[in-house]
C-alpha cells in the first residue's frame, strides 16, 4: 500500500476512487493511510441512495457504472485505483464520470497491467496518467 499511496500522494487529491471491486481493497488501505476520503464506483443497481453513472461498452455489451450524488463535487481532485489494468475500458468510464461531476482526475493507479491487452496505451492516448506497480507480459 505505501508505493501506491506514495504515487497517489504526488497527484494531490481530496478522495481516492476505488472501482469495484477489487479497487475497493486498495482504494480504502490508502485512503486510510493518506488520512482521505475513499468514493465508490460501482455496477448499476449496487449502491444505495441516488446515483448517477454512465453507461460504457464492453467487447460483449454494455455495461454502467454509478456514484452517489454528490459524493464527488465539481473541482475535487481525485485518483482512481483499481487492481488491473487490461483493455482499459472500466477505467475510461470512471474518468468519464468524474469528469461529468466536475471532478479533475489526476492519474489511475493499479497493482498489475497485462500490456499485451493495451489499456495503458488506450489511457495515455486519451490523456490519463496511469501508473502499475507490476506488469504481466502475455507471452
Amino acid at each position: 500500500m505505501r508505493r501506491l499511496s506514495e504515487r497517489a500522494a504526488t497527484y494531490r487529491p481530496d478522495f481516492i476512487v476505488a472501482v469495484e471491486a477489487r479497487g475497493f481493497l486498495f482504494g480504502a488501505a490508502m485512503a486510510t493511510a493518506m488520512g482521505l476520503g475513499v468514493v465508490p464506483v460501482r455496477k448499476a443497481g449496487k449502491l444505495p441512495g441516488v446515483t448517477i453513472g454512465v453507461d460504457y461498452e464492453l467487447e460483449y455489451g454494455v455495461d454502467r457504472l454509478e456514484l452517489h450524488e454528490g459524493a464527488v463535487l465539481p473541482g475535487h481532485r481525485v485518483v482512481l485505483i483499481d487492481d488491473l489494468l487490461a483493455t482499459g475500458g472500466t477505467i475510461m468510464a470512471t474518468a468519464a464520470l468524474m469528469r461529468s461531476v466536475g471532478a479533475e482526475v489526476g492519474a489511475a493507479l493499479f497493482v498489475i497491467d497485462l500490456p499485451d491487452l493495451g489499456g495503458s496505451q488506450r489511457l495515455q492516448a486519451a490523456g490519463l496518467a496511469c501508473e502499475t506497480l507490476i506488469a504481466f507480459d502475455g507471452d
